[in-house]
């Protein structure tokens, strides 16, 4: 049985402490927040488990072989590196870290002391995900071309960090578990319009090898919700939107083909228009899967695929973005 403590019970802990609890093998036998309230409502669910608004008290418990953080991005690291000295399995919401030094040194802690981390990259365990890596890996896009995504919405405004750092990691997380290459250098632009000085709508351009590109669009103010991807290649494109509830997915066998004769005068273009499809994907609740998944690696010692070192590739793109936006969109190599 592995036991399990959780650190932050706000807007995204009462979910996890739920499928954590739930999942066969283990068991949450300690919950911290600050706040009394948030405590006396998750003593009344989990009458079983112990609450403490002292964050050492849990890592530093006999009792405890886990902890899963799911604090600000600004206590992750504190945390983290707190509970991996005294051996705990670490579960950190995301982004892993505020920078990379902090993760790479989390990581290197991590090694030594041969524990797991995971960071919360829950669209990774979507079937719609899964089902796109799927669709990848056997060759059915062919070479990609694009990873273009739109995630805006009207709030949740943050108070610590702006809209790159609050909504990108979603999409970066999926497009670094997709997309076999590495990125080498980023382009950002973005702008705050309140007294926060925290960027609440911004664009973000990924480049890699082989002219593959990545564009993301993250906005705090729209007026819609907006949660669609394009992923292209030269065989077959893809869309995917999320807010979908049943086809979520469509494969498109549509392309173009280009021949050159010489001069870019003559180039010749032809269009590919066939069929479309959609593929079945599942609909199990994702942080279930990664809860599951987060067990079963501590239980069998493997090294999940969103690991700390997914979570600082991650770290690395936001950070540079963080060095672009301040230059005015100048490019940061990665």
């Amino acid at each position: 049985m592995i036991r399990i403590g959780v650190i932050g019970y706000g807007y995204w802990g009462p979910n996890i402490v739920r499928n954590l609890h739930n999942t066969e093998g283990a068991q949450v036998v300690s919950l911290c927040d600050t706040r009394q309230e948030r405590l006396k409502l998750a003593k009344k669910t989990y009458p079983a488990i112990e609450i403490t608004t002292n964050p050492n008290e849990l890592i530093s418990s006999p009792d405890i072989d886990a902890v899963a953080i799911i604090t600000p991005v600004f206590a992750h690291y504190e945390l983290a590196k707190n509970a991996l000295n005294h051996g705990k399995h670490v579960f950190v919401e995301k982004p892993f870290t505020s920078t990379v030094s902090q993760a790479e040194e989390l990581i290197e802690i991590a090694d030594k002391k041969k524990l797991i981390t995971m960071v919360d990259h829950t669209f990774l365990f979507t079937g719609a995900v899964k089902k796109i890596k799927e669709l990848i890996d056997n060759g059915t896009l062919g070479q990609l071309y694009y990873f273009d995504s739109v995630r805006v919405n009207l709030g949740l405004f943050q108070h610590d960090v702006n809209v790159i750092w609050d909504l990108a990691p979603h999409d970066l997380s999926i497009m670094d578990y997709i997309v076999e290459q590495k990125a080498t250098a980023v382009v950002a632009t973005g702008e705050s319009h309140f007294e926060s000085g925290l960027e609440d709508i911004a664009y973000l351009t990924v480049y890699f090898p082989d002219k593959m590109i990545a564009h993301f669009n993250v906005n705090w103010m729209s007026p819609v919700k907006v949660r669609t991807t394009l992923i292209g290649g030269d065989k077959k494109m893809i869309v995917w939107n999320d807010l979908e509830p049943d086809e979520k997915i469509k494969v498109y066998d549509k392309g173009v083909k280009v021949k050159s004769t010489e001069s870019v005068y003559n180039l010749l273009v032809s269009y590919r228009s066939g069929d479309a499809w959609v593929p079945k994907v599942d609909q199990i609740e994702a942080l279930k899967l990664e809860s599951e998944y987060f067990v079963d690696c501590i239980t069998h010692n493997r090294a999940p695929i969103n690991d700390g070192k997914s979570g600082l590739r991650v770290v690395r793109i936001l950070e540079a973005a963080s060095k672009s936006i301040k230059h005015r969109g100048k490019m940061v190599t990665l």
